[in-house]
């Protein structure tokens, strides 16, 4: 799988529970392990870091509606190939 996707695979899975139990909480979720949960976006990332470096793993506000960027918006990787 690519990165992220496990990730967000496993919290589609268990999205359910955290929704009842911590909703509006921050959750870190890295390969299918849910890590932690969070009272702040600022918590979560800093334990991820330290736990895992650079990642990948996911942060998501539990119960939060999802973010849409327009296409303007949308980056593109460095090593992209033209």
């Amino acid at each position: 799988m690519e990165h992220l996707e496990q990730e967000i695979a496993a919290y589609e899975r268990l999205r359910p529970s955290p929704e009842a139990e911590h909703r509006m909480r921050w959750v870190v979720f890295r390969g299918t392990a849910h890590v932690g949960t969070y009272p702040s976006f600022q918590e979560a990332a800093e334990d991820a870091i330290r736990k895992f470096g650079r990642g990948p793993y996911l942060i998501r506000q539990v119960g939060a509606p999802p973010i849409r960027l327009p296409a303007s918006a949308r980056y593109r990787p460095i090593r992209a190939v033209r």
